[in-house]
């Protein structure tokens, strides 16, 4: 079942995009920088937090909802898009309040960060061989080595650094749910939705 005719299509596999993968570790690594360097009791804390909470949570839901609603998926694409958003303009704005660097994105530093991410550039041999040796109590299902990578040099980085890590990943899930949009407006304005898919189903079945 679920083929093309279907009435229903196939849903709700949101665990294979790269934009939830990405959006999960940004999410993951804001509870690590927010616990390590904003204080719990804070506003900005739960603010940071649910903003990268959010961005996962509304990828996943736009996927279950993809079955009967493009529509839906769409408009949940990009909430989940503007909270990412939000969460970069966050980590910006504590950089720049507590007089750290934000990284150019054009700089070395962040253009080899975000083709490692991207899986563009790999570590040398060595240092590839210790990570492989490293503990493994943090793999995840959703995560290859450069997020794990990611999260690992969360817990122990300076506040700049991590926070600089975490604006690419930001941008990145951002860049990867721009392209999603994309292809689903594109899909959309070719394909309809459920309503001309239901209409049709209709027609053959009487």
């Amino acid at each position: 079942m679920n083929g093309s005719d279907d009435l229903i299509l196939p849903h709700g596999g949101f665990r294979r995009l790269r934009s939830f993968a990405v959006a999960l570790a940004a999410y993951d690594g804001t509870v690590i920088f927010c616990d390590r360097f904003i204080d719990k009791r804070s506003r900005t804390h739960d603010q940071m937090v649910q903003a990268a909470r959010s961005g996962v949570q509304n990828i996943a839901e736009g996927s279950l909802a993809s079955g009967t609603s493009k529509k839906t998926e769409l408009k949940l694409t990009g909430v989940a898009r503007a909270s990412l958003g939000e969460l970069i303009r966050d980590f910006e704005d504590y950089l720049r309040q507590n007089g750290l660097q934000i990284w150019d994105k054009d700089s070395p530093k962040v253009r080899a960060m975000r083709a490692r991410l991207a899986g563009r550039l790999t570590k040398a041999a060595g240092e590839s061989d210790r990570s492989d040796r490293s503990d493994r109590s943090d793999r995840s299902e959703f995560f290859d080595e450069p997020l794990l990578a990611a999260l690992r040099a969360l817990r122990t980085s300076s506040a700049e650094v991590a926070a600089n890590i975490l604006l690419c990943l930001s941008h990145q899930a951002s860049f990867l749910l721009r392209r999603q949009m994309e292809r689903l407006e594109h899909d959309f304005t070719q394909n309809g939705g459920f309503t001309e898919r239901l209409y049709n189903y209709r027609k053959e079945h009487r």
